[in-house]
């Protein structure tokens, strides 16, 4: 089963500095609707201006991930972690026992990426963040970016749950199978494409998102060139 959430019926904030698309609620968007997807709690499609950013704030016990889609990001936290997380690649912070960081776009670009809340299946543990680059380039698959299966450790970052982060860039005309592990969120980081199953299919336009669920298989036939995220996580 698809269930289309277009761009334009997100949840949306804006603070001049960051403006926001909320696929489920967050801060003052509030929809008893979309409290989230299994434990996929928070998708923020946020924009920052060049120079601003968010300050030092506290988490405990969730998993949060940055995919940087454009410009770069640089964080510090309580942990005496610090570092730039740049277009094309991903971090990852356990929040664990508590951590305080601060996230700015140092940059003279504005910042686009998604930020992505997952809860975790380890409470307590110790405060962690690290990063990694990942392959920009066009791709017959997409590539695994974080997950929280042993299988996994040397080819992914590491979250604390039973969850797969894919993304990858097709070109225009590209078609692939993606199995599906439990069920699963996709964002249209940039361009067009369409999702199939074996009972439906829906054209996906930048910024939107979509529930794929009661399936183990779907087909991505991409309109154009486009940029694909899918976040794979249990009920």
């Amino acid at each position: 089963m698809i269930k289309h959430y277009p761009y334009k019926k997100l949840g949306s904030a804006n603070h001049g500095w960051l403006k926001s698309k909320h696929h489920f609620s967050f801060a003052n968007y509030y929809n008893p609707t979309r409290m989230g997807f299994g434990k996929l709690r928070v998708v923020n499609d946020d924009w920052v201006e060049p120079g601003m950013g968010f300050p030092s704030h506290p988490h405990r016990n969730m998993e949060i991930i940055s995919f940087i889609r454009t410009g770069a990001i640089s964080h510090q936290d309580s942990a005496g972690n610090k570092g730039i997380t740049k277009e094309g690649e991903i971090q990852v912070m356990s929040a664990g026992t508590g951590i305080v960081h601060s996230e700015y776009n140092r940059t003279k670009k504005p910042l686009t990426f998604y930020q992505i809340w997952i809860e975790t299946n380890k409470f307590n543990v110790t405060p962690r963040w690290e990063s990694k680059k990942f392959p920009t380039k066009d791709a017959s698959e997409l590539m695994l970016l974080a997950s929280g299966y042993p299988e996994d450790k040397n080819k992914a970052l590491f979250i604390n749950q039973e969850a797969r982060i894919y993304a990858g860039k097709l070109a225009k005309g590209s078609i692939i199978e993606h199995d599906i592990k439990h069920q699963a969120y996709i964002l249209a980081s940039a361009g067009m494409f369409k999702v199939e199953d074996s009972s439906a299919n829906i054209t996906m336009h930048k910024g939107d998102g979509a529930e794929i669920s009661q399936t183990k298989s779907i087909r991505l036939r991409a309109s154009t060139d486009c940029e694909i995220i899918i976040i794979d996580t249990i009920e």
